[in-house]
């Protein structure tokens, strides 16, 4: 049996320790909460950070977008400051053949090693193209001519041709060739950055042009160390990839159709 007394000095005790938990309990949830607090901070710090880093990729990755109509290039005016493009003439000065141009009009000069002639187009050389993120470009192919692979850092280039017959293609991260056999009137596209080519597959000359999504795509080229400008070099070369003798070469009017005329179009 428990005393009266033995209860009374329990209920004591009881009431002495329940304002000591009450307040341990207040102090404990208050650190909680405060600790809490400082991780959702730290977080929404963390992701500002990280929107803003995205963002500023995004900006230095892309051509600046224009803030008004156009901004033709000024071709007169000293480029004291450098800027990512070019200054812009003065608004009541701009006049329509800054939008026109006629430098690819005619057939480039293809009488080189390669029988190709590339003649691209920026907004150095065409005012109306100056912050709109374009460049423009004509390639000319005589018979076995072709463009060495080489890649755009800064554009992808949508090639449209206008005559004959040309293999285009280019290679991916992934080392997988892709590559297709257009007539007139059919369009390719490079992807920006990737290593690409084209030749001349017809008994004609070819002609194409290209829009690039940049106002200065760059050109990264690797024919210079890989290959050299030597024709017995390019007779061994076309005799191993089309597999006929030496006495029969000269006879071959076009060494780059025999070689590519099994390919099979879809």
């Amino acid at each position: 049996m428990i005393s009266s007394s033995e209860l009374q000095a329990s209920e004591n005790n009881f009431q002495f320790l329940q304002p000591l938990n009450e307040t341990y309990i207040n102090t404990r949830t208050s650190k909680l909460t405060s600790i809490a607090s400082q991780q959702y901070t730290k977080m929404n710090s963390t992701l500002l950070l990280f929107i803003i880093f995205c963002t500023s990729i995004n900006i230095c990755l892309a051509d600046s977008g224009n803030l008004q109509d156009a901004c033709p290039t000024d071709m007169k005016a000293k480029q004291t400051t450098f800027v990512n493009g070019f200054p812009c003439k003065n608004p009541s000065s701009i006049i329509a053949p800054d939008f026109k141009t006629s430098d690819i009009n005619h057939t480039g000069d293809t009488d080189n090693f390669l029988h190709s002639s590339v003649n691209i187009l920026t907004a150095a050389d065409f005012p109306g193209l100056n912050t709109l993120g374009l460049s423009i470009a004509r390639t000319d192919l005589d018979l076995d001519g072709m463009v060495m692979p080489h890649s755009h850092p800064r554009a992808s280039e949508l090639f449209f041709l206008r005559k004959g017959i040309v293999l285009a293609g280019f290679l991916d991260s992934n080392n997988t060739l892709f590559q297709s056999l257009i007539k007139g009137g059919d369009v390719f596209l490079f992807p920006r950055g990737l290593l690409h080519f084209c030749l001349n597959a017809g008994y004609e000359p070819a002609t194409a042009f290209s829009v690039l999504n940049s106002q200065n795509s760059g050109v990264v080229s690797i024919a210079g160390a890989l290959f050299e400008t030597n024709s017995e070099l390019i007779d061994k070369i076309t005799r191993k990839l089309i597999s006929v003798p030496v006495s029969e070469l000269k006879h071959i009017r076009n060494a780059t159709l025999a070689k590519f005329s099994r390919i099979h179009i879809q």
